[in-house]
C-alpha cells in the first residue's frame, strides 16, 4: 500500500492553494504513488507577505486516511464540534477534587494515552500546549526546561486524549556529573512503558542532528518496540530548503514507513561528508563509552539491566527507526498544523474507558504551574548557570473581592552577582517576569493575576 499526503486534512483551517508535488516511487507498491510538498497558503492579512509552509504528513493506511479525511469533513459541515479548552483551578483543593472526581464519559468512550519523547529541545512541551489549548508545560531555549513528567488532557466529544509530555532524555553520566534529578533520567522511560502510542519530536532546524536520532531515543524505542512510534518533523518553519525533508525523514525512518519502503533520490555529498559521518558513529556518546549497558528504573524502583554492550555499539551506528507508524512535518506553534495531528490522535484512539473527568486539563497543582511559569521566564532572560540555581518558594496565595488572584512568589539566589542580575536595573527585570508569568498564569486560569517576586540570597 502507498504512502500519501492527508491534503483533504481539516480543509476549514488549512487552505490549500497549490501544492507541488514530488512523487517517490515505492518498492513492491501499487499503481498510487507517495504525495508530499510544501504547501502555499495565502498571508492573512494584508500586512502579511510571502508564503508559508503548512504540514505535511505520510499516512500509510489508506482506511485511515478515509476516517481522516471524513471527520475532517464532519468538522468542516458542524461547527459545533469546536471546544474551548478547558481552564486549571486557581484553587488546590478544587484541583485535587477534579483529579479525584468519577469520569463523565459516554457510553462509546475512546482513550489514547501519548508519551512524547525526543532530545532535549526538539519542541516537546511546545506541540503538548499546543494540544491542549493552553500554556500548561514551560518552554524556553535551555535544556531541560522539563525536570519531571507532567500529563495534561484533551478531551473531546467522546474521546480523551492522555498527554505525557516528558524531560528531554540525558544520560547516567551527565546526571551525576551535574547533580541533575532522578526523574530526567527515569520518566520518559517510564512514560512509554504505560502509553499506546509514541510520538518522537525532532528538530529539523538543527542541522548537526536532525538526519540522527537521539541515540538514547533509540535505546527507548529499542526496549519498547511493540509500542506504535509516529514521527514527528518538527520547526519546519525554521527549515530554508524545504526539500531536505524528504532526506531528512528517509534517514530517521531508515527508509521504511510502516513497513513500506521509501525511495528517496539523495544529494551527492562530498567524500569528506561521508568520512566525517562514520567518525561520528564510532565516536558517539563518548562519555558513555564505558557503560555496558543501559539502566532503567522499573516501578519498584530497582534498576535493570536491558540492552547488552553490543546492541548498544549497533545502535550507535544506526541513524533511525524502521518501525514508524506514519510520519508528521510541521511547525509545534502554528494552530493550524497541530489541529491535523490532534484529528490523527483522536482517531488513533481505542475503545476504553476514561481515565479523568472532562473538566481536567493537567495533573499538576496551581502551584506548580505557578513555579513553572516563573522559572520559564528566568531560563529564558538570566544567562548561563543562574536560573537553574534559583529556588521558590510561595509566600501568598489570595483571592481578592473582585475575582483577582493574588500571588507573592520569593526567589532565593545563591551569589550576590545572580541577585542583582535577577532584580535587573531599577528592578526593571523582576519587574517584566512577573508581569509576563503573571499573563501566562491568568490565561492558565482565566481570571486576573497579580503576581509579585521578590529575590533574596539563600544562605
Amino acid at each position: 500500500m502507498a504512502f500519501r499526503i492527508n491534503s483533504l486534512i481539516l480543509r476549514k483551517s488549512v487552505r490549500f492553494l497549490k501544492v507541488d508535488s514530488v512523487v517517490v516511487p515505492l518498492e513492491n507498491a501499487s499503481s498510487t504513488s507517495l504525495r508530499t510538498g510544501w504547501v502555499a497558503r495565502r498571508p492573512r492579512t494584508n500586512y502579511e507577505q510571502g508564503i508559508r509552509f503548512t504540514s505535511a504528513c505520510f499516512i500509510t493506511s489508506d482506511a485511515f486516511l478515509s476516517r481522516l479525511v471524513k471527520n475532517s469533513k464532519a468538522a468542516e459541515t458542524d461547527d459545533c464540534l469546536y471546544q474551548y479548552p478547558n481552564s486549571l483551578p486557581h484553587d488546590l483543593a478544587e484541583q485535587i477534587s477534579l483529579l479525584v472526581k468519577e469520569p463523565d464519559q459516554p457510553e462509546n468512550a475512546m482513550v489514547l494515552k501519548v508519551a512524547i519523547l525526543g532530545a532535549p529541545n526538539s519542541g516537546k512541551s511546545t506541540l503538548s500546549n499546543s494540544l491542549l489549548g493552553r500554556k500548561v508545560f514551560p518552554v524556553s531555549k535551555k535544556v531541560h526546561t522539563t525536570r519531571t513528567r507532567a500529563l495534561g488532557v484533551l478531551t473531546e466529544n467522546n474521546t480523551q486524549i492522555i498527554l505525557l509530555d516528558t524531560p528531554g532524555f540525558t544520560t547516567v553520566s551527565k546526571v551525576k556529573r551535574h547533580q541533575l534529578e532522578k526523574s530526567l533520567l527515569e520518566d520518559p522511560w517510564n512514560s512509554v512503558k504505560e502509553a499506546d502510542l509514541v510520538v518522537v519530536m525532532v528538530d529539523v532546524s538543527d542541522k548537526w542532528a536532525c538526519n540522527k536520532l537521539d541515540l538514547e531515543v533509540l535505546k527507548c524505542l529499542t526496549l519498547y518496540p511493540d509500542v506504535p512510534a509516529v514521527l514527528v518533523l518538527n520547526k519546519v518553519d525554521l527549515l530554508k530548503n524545504k526539500s531536505r525533508l524528504l532526506e531528512i525523514t528517509a534517514d530517521l525512518s531508515c527508509g521504511v514507513v510502516n513497513g513500506q519502503k521509501l525511495q528517496v533520490k539523495r544529494v551527492i555529498k562530498p567524500p569528506w561528508a561521508e568520512r566525517r559521518t562514520d567518525r561520528e558513529a564510532r565516536l558517539s556518546g563518548p562519555e558513555d563509552g564505558n557503560e555496558q549497558s543501559v539502566e532503567v528504573a522499573s516501578e519498584g524502583g530497582e534498576v535493570q539491566q536491558v540492552l547488552s554492550r553490543e546492541k548498544l555499539r549497533t545502535l550507535k551506528t544506526q541513524q533511525g527507526w524502521a518501525q514508524f507508524k506514519d510520519v508528521f512535518m510541521l511547525s509545534a506553534v502554528d494552530g493550524e498544523d497541530v489541529e491535523a495531528l490532534k484529528r490523527y490522535l483522536v482517531l488513533a484512539a481505542k475503545p476504553g474507558s476514561w481515565h479523568y473527568h472532562s473538566d481536567v486539563l493537567t495533573d499538576q497543582t496551581p502551584e506548580e504551574v505557578c513555579y513553572n511559569a516563573v522559572r520559564e521566564k528566568l531560563l529564558e532572560y538570566m544567562p548561563k548557570e543562574v536560573p537553574y540555581t534559583v529556588t521558590q518558594s510561595i509566600d501568598l496565595w489570595h483571592d481578592r473581592e473582585n475575582g483577582e488572584l493574588d500571588i507573592a512568589v520569593k526567589l532565593y539566589v545563591k551569589k550576590d552577582s545572580h541577585m542583582k542580575m535577577v532584580i535587573g536595573q531599577a528592578g526593571l527585570m523582576v519587574a517584566r517576569i512577573a508581569r509576563e508569568a503573571g499573563q501566562d498564569l491568568s490565561n492558565v486560569f482565566l481570571r486576573e493575576v497579580k503576581l509579585r517576586l521578590s529575590v533574596k540570597l539563600k544562605n
